[in-house]
């Protein structure tokens, strides 16, 4: 090997070395920063997942209170335990008025239910059809149609036609029954109901319950 190409290799020898001996401590502390993160994020991740049972275990409780009919008891377990957000904001009002109803307070129920904001959007239409369906049970039933907005899925659909069957509109019950069976898949075991309410209201099932009633 020649003599400057032993030169060439100490020098960059050298120049390595030295860049180690400037930067040692950057590399040592960015080493221990990215421990300290990967660390850190691991006991967040840990005191996420705590939390998450915590609460689950809080909205059983929530619902044994329920279930015994002790509604102010379940009420200061849903407070304590911080259950007014995530799904868990629509999921505790939705079984209170459950119990409301069961205990005979409709109106509580009513309350209940409008007072949700926010609602999780997958149960955003399960809170507006049992709202409405209170609401008819109470002769509101413009109030029914406003808690269902402009929702077209069967279940919508059908207490849509409940509405305005109450209200003596049979003409729109009609359209509004024969709308959520099209909407149905044909082998759900709700078309038999809401064939029958259609033809409660003067209307006239199609042969294959697809086309618009006459």
């Amino acid at each position: 090997m020649a003599v400057d190409e032993l030169l060439d290799e100490h020098e960059q020898g050298e120049r390595v070395r030295q860049w180690i001996r400037q930067n040692a401590i950057g590399v040592v502390g960015g080493i221990a920063v990215a421990l300290v993160l990967v660390y850190g994020w691991g006991k967040w991740q840990d005191h996420l997942h705590g939390q998450r049972v915590a609460k689950g275990e809080a909205y059983t409780a929530f619902n044994e209170a329920l279930a015994a009919d002790d509604l102010e008891q379940a009420r200061s377990l849903a407070d304590s335990a911080g259950l007014s957000e995530g799904v868990y904001a629509s999921l505790v009002p939705l079984d209170l008025a459950a119990a409301q109803v069961r205990a005979g307070d409709s109106e509580a129920a009513i309350a209940t239910l409008s007072g949700i904001r926010d609602a999780d959007p997958a149960l955003a239409p399960v809170i507006a059809r049992r709202l409405a369906v209170l609401l008819i049970d109470a002769g509101r039933t413009d109030e029914a149609l406003a808690a269902l907005g402009d929702a077209r899925d069967a279940g919508s659909l059908e207490v849509r036609g409940d509405a305005e069957r109450a209200a003596g509109r049979m003409e729109q019950a009609r359209e509004a029954y024969a709308a959520a069976l099209a909407a149905l898949d044909e082998t759900a075991p709700q078309r038999g109901l809401v064939r029958i309410k259609l033809i409660d209201a003067g209307g006239t099932p199609a042969a294959d319950d697809g086309e618009q009633a006459r």
